[in-house]
C-alpha cells in the first residue's frame, strides 16, 4: 500500500478502518463493497412475484414513504420496473391525512384501481394489518423495508436487512438502497444489462444520504457510484433542481444533497403533496420538468418561513415557563404539522434537551420529538406505549398520535424519566464536541485540506474531521454580515498562523474573541476554491 498521511490514517482507525485492504477500499474511486442481493431474506422470492407479474400482464402498485428516501425508492422501482412492464403505477400517502406507512383506506383505494400486486418501499416491516387486509382483497404483497422490526411482523415477502433471520452482511441500507438490491436481483435473473440498473444508482445514492443512514461500507459504494451519475447531469429532473437551486453538479458534496437537494424533496411531502418529487425524479418532459422544480422551490421557501416562525412561537413558550424542565413537552398549536420534527431538532440543539412538539390532530394530538445523544428516545416512549393509538422511532427521533386527556401523564412520566436517566449519566445534557485530534499550525495545510477531501462523502458514522487548535491567539479580526460573523487569524504555539470562519456565533462569542486571552479553538479543515485559486482555512465551530 501506498504512504499514507499519518493524520489520516489515524482518522480512518478512528473510525474502525483499519487493515491494508479496508484502508484501500475506502479511499477508492470505485469500491468494490456489495454483496449478493439473494443474500436478503425474502428476495429471491419478492423477485419471482415480480416477474411473474410482469409476464401477465397484472398491474403492480409501489407504495413508498413521504420523505426523501420514500421517494427516492419509489422512482428506483418506478424506474427500473418500467424496463420489464408498462402496467405500474405509484402511490406515496398525505402526511397529513394518511400518515407514515401502509394505511387500510389506501389499500383500499389502490386496490379498487386495479393494482394486483402492492409493492412497499421504506416501510410496511411492521403493518401487520393492512397487509392481511391487501391479501383478503386478493392482491400480492411483498414489502421492502430498512426499519428495525419492533411490532408484529407482516406476514407476507418481507426483504428488510434488519431481519432476525436475515443472512446479508450489512444491515444498514436505507429503504432506496433495499430497493436497489430488488431491482439487481432482477437484473441478474434475467440477464439484463447493468446499465438498466446502473442508472439508478444516483437515486440510491441521493436517498441514502438523505435518510442519514451510516455512510460506511455497501452504503459508501453507492454513494460514489451514484454521485457520479448525478454530476454527469443524465437525470434532467434532478439536474434542472439543481441547476436552479444554484448549486454546482460537478462540484456536489454530499453536504450540499443534505442540506440543498433533499430538503426540497422533502418539502413536498412537507407542504403539499410528495408525489410531486417523485415525479419530477421519472419526469423526461422539459414543461414538466419545470413545472415540478418551481413547485419544490416554492414548497421548500414555504417550508422554511413556517420552520423561522414555528421555531420562535416554540422558543417563546419555553422561554416562558418550561426553562426547569429536563424534558420539553411543548404543546404548540398551530404549528404547521409538516414542519414539526425540524422544529423540534433545532429547539434541540439550541436547549441541548429532548423535545417533544405536541400539535392537535382533531380530536387528538400528534406528537414530533427529538433526542440528544445517549437516551434512546423510542425506548423511552415504549416504557408509556398505553398512553398512545400508535407511536413508533428509534434512537434519535420518534411520532405518536394520543389522546388530548392524556397530556399531564405524558408530561410527568418523561420529566421523571430524564431525572433518573441523569442519575443514572449526569453528563447526559452536557454538550461535548470531541475534536478528532489537536492540530498544530504547520499541520493546518492545503495538502491536508485536499488528502481530507478523500475521507468524503460524509456523513453518519463518517463525519467531517473535527479538529482542535490549543492555546491561540486570536489576531486581525474581521467581522461580517452585521457582525454575526468573523474572519481571523489563529496565532499558533508553534508560531504559524491560520486563516479562520466562525459563522453565526461571533456576537454572542464576542467576549473571549476580543478578551485577548489564548484560548482553544475546534473545526474543520476546508478547502476554498475561487476562480482556480485554492486557499486553506479553519472552519470554527467553538472557542473556548
Amino acid at each position: 500500500m501506498d504512504h499514507i498521511n499519518p493524520i489520516i490514517e489515524e482518522l480512518l482507525h478512528k473510525r474502525g478502518i483499519t487493515g491494508e485492504e479496508n484502508i484501500k477500499e475506502f479511499l477508492s474511486e470505485k469500491p468494490q463493497k456489495t454483496y449478493d442481493p439473494f443474500l436478503l431474506p425474502d428476495l429471491e422470492a419478492g423477485v419471482d412475484l415480480l416477474l411473474s407479474a410482469a409476464e401477465q400482464n397484472r398491474r403492480i402498485c409501489i407504495y413508498g414513504d413521504y420523505d426523501a428516501d420514500g421517494i427516492t425508492s419509489v422512482a428506483i422501482l418506478m424506474e427500473f420496473l418500467g424496463s420489464i412492464t408498462n402496467n405500474l403505477e405509484f402511490y406515496i400517502p398525505s402526511r397529513f391525512d394518511e400518515g407514515y406507512g401502509l394505511n387500510a383506506d389506501a389499500v383500499r383505494k389502490i386496490r379498487e384501481g386495479g393494482a394486483d400486486v402492492l409493492v412497499t418501499v421504506d416501510c410496511g416491516s411492521v403493518s401487520y394489518e393492512e397487509v392481511e387486509l391487501a391479501k383478503e382483497l386478493g392482491m400480492g404483497v411483498l414489502v421492502t423495508d430498512h426499519h428495525s422490526i419492533t411490532d408484529v411482523r407482516a406476514d407476507c415477502l418481507l426483504i428488510n436487512p434488519k431481519r432476525e433471520d436475515s443472512r446479508y452482511p450489512f444491515s444498514e441500507l436505507a429503504g432506496c438502497g433495499v430497493a436497489f438490491k430488488l431491482a439487481q436481483g432482477i437484473q441478474k435473473k434475467m440477464g439484463l444489462a447493468k446499465t438498466v440498473l446502473n442508472r439508478t444508482l444516483d437515486l440510491a445514492a441521493l436517498g441514502t444520504i438523505a435518510d442519514v443512514v451510516p455512510l460506511l461500507d455497501e452504503n459508501r459504494t453507492l454513494v460514489k457510484y451514484g454521485m457520479r451519475i448525478i454530476s454527469s447531469g443524465v437525470r434532467p429532473g434532478l439536474a434542472q433542481l439543481i441547476d436552479d437551486i444554484s448549486l454546482k453538479r460537478e462540484k456536489l458534496k454530499s453536504d450540499h444533497i443534505s442540506f440543498g437537494i433533499a430538503p426540497h424533496l422533502n418539502a413536498a411531502g412537507r407542504m403539499g403533496d410528495a408525489s410531486i418529487a417523485a415525479s419530477l425524479l421519472l419526469a423526461q418532459e422539459t414543461d414538466a420538468i419545470s413545472s415540478r422544480v418551481e413547485q419544490l422551490i416554492a414548497f421548500n421557501s414555504q417550508r422554511k418561513k413556517l420552520q423561522e416562525d414555528a421555531y420562535e412561537y416554540c422558543k417563546g413558550i419555553i422561554e416562558d415557563h418550561l426553562l426547569e424542565r429536563k424534558f420539553l413537552l411543548v404543546y404548540a398549536e398551530g404549528i404547521h404539522e409538516g414542519i414539526a420534527g425540524i422544529v423540534a431538532g433545532k429547539l434541540k440543539e439550541l436547549y441541548e434537551r429532548p423535545v417533544i412538539l405536541l400539535t392537535p390532530s382533531g380530536e387528538y394530538l400528534k406528537g414530533t420529538g427529538r433526542s440528544i445523544t445517549g437516551l434512546h428516545l423510542y425506548q423511552v416512549l415504549k416504557n408509556h406505549e398505553e398512553l398512545f393509538l400508535r407511536f413508533g422511532g428509534h434512537a434519535g427521533a420518534c411520532g405518536f398520535l394520543m389522546e388530548r386527556n392524556h397530556f399531564q401523564d405524558l408530561d410527568a412520566f418523561l420529566e421523571e424519566d430524564m431525572q433518573r436517566a441523569l442519575e443514572e449519566n449526569p453528563q447526559l445534557l452536557t454538550r461535548r464536541i470531541e475534536s478528532d485530534m489537536e492540530l498544530e499550525g504547520r499541520q493546518v495545510t492545503l495538502e491536508l485540506a485536499e488528502l481530507l477531501e478523500c475521507l468524503e462523502p460524509f456523513g453518519s458514522k463518517n463525519p467531517k474531521p473535527i479538529f482542535q487548535l490549543s492555546h491561540v491567539t486570536i489576531a486581525r479580526k474581521q467581522p461580517m454580515g452585521d457582525g454575526r460573523h468573523i474572519r481571523f487569524l489563529a496565532e499558533c504555539r508553534d508560531g504559524c498562523s491560520v486563516e479562520c470562519v466562525l459563522f453565526n456565533k461571533a456576537k454572542e462569542l464576542e467576549p473571549i474573541l476580543y478578551g485577548g486571552q489564548p484560548v482553544d479553538l475546534t473545526g474543520c479543515v476546508d478547502l476554498q476554491e475561487w476562480k482556480g485559486n485554492k486557499r486553506v482555512q479553519f472552519m470554527v465551530d467553538t472557542v473556548v
